[in-house]
């Protein structure tokens, strides 16, 4: 990756037409041929860039660039369109380059995925008398997050991170469907997540469906519940 600190002007043409004037700027020039313009605020995200695939060619400017000044013109020309970032450089404060490697990638924690395993170990926090009877329990029409057996019977678990009313309306097509097969019914259902809205606690609650809300930091051990203040 190529790390550029350059006082420019960014003109975009293309499907949308866009200038930023003079200023001092980060430009990441990245291996997969991807230009990104950076300011030192406002937000994490680029105030412009061309993705990639995408060509980058560096000129030396015109005579009238260069009695304005310019030093340098990176044309940035898009692969699949007609698309072009021009980045007129005044002047380069710092200019670096660096070999990243390949990136492990991004591994998320806290995901329905991992909802889904500690609450399968920690099937008591549904109520006393519950066990577990299978995770990703087949159905026609997709799998149910948790199977479990309760004192009142069967009992279908939709897992989220935030439960919202699509949520409640997935359990509820899973217990319409559940609840015709005799080896099964009568089935109930418990919609957890970590935060429930309050819409979909009215219409879970409305259906006969039970809603738990789980803590999984506790959950996963790192933190006491009991022992908080607030």
């Amino acid at each position: 990756m190529r790390l550029v600190i350059a006082t420019c002007s960014v003109t975009y043409s293309g499907r949308l037409n866009a200038h930023m004037a003079l200023a001092k700027r980060l430009l990441m020039v990245k291996a997969d041929g991807a230009v990104l313009i950076h300011s030192d605020g406002g937000s994490y995200k680029p105030l412009n860039w061309m993705s990639p695939p995408a060509t980058m060619r560096v000129s030396a400017p015109d005579e009238h660039q260069a009695e304005a000044g310019i030093q340098e013109v990176w044309t940035v020309s898009a692969t699949k369109s007609d698309d072009t970032l021009k980045i007129l450089i005044s002047e380069i404060h710092h200019d670096s380059s660096h070999e990243l490697g390949t990136d492990p990638g991004l591994v998320k924690d806290g995901v329905e995925a991992d909802l889904q395993r500690l609450l399968s170990e920690q099937i008591e926090r549904l109520g006393d008398g519950h066990a577990l009877i299978r995770r990703e329990h087949p159905t026609p029409i997709g799998p149910v997050d948790i199977l479990a057996k309760g004192p009142q019977g069967t009992v279908a678990v939709e897992l989220k991170r935030r439960g919202d009313i699509d949520g409640v309306e997935q359990l509820t097509r899973y217990l319409e469907l559940l609840n015709r097969d005799p080896l099964l019914a009568p089935v109930s259902g418990v919609f957890a997540a970590q935060q429930i809205k309050p819409q979909a606690r009215t219409l879970a609650e409305d259906r006969g469906i039970r809603c738990v809300v789980l803590d999984y930091e506790e959950m996963k051990g790192v933190d006491d519940a009991d022992s908080r203040l607030f």
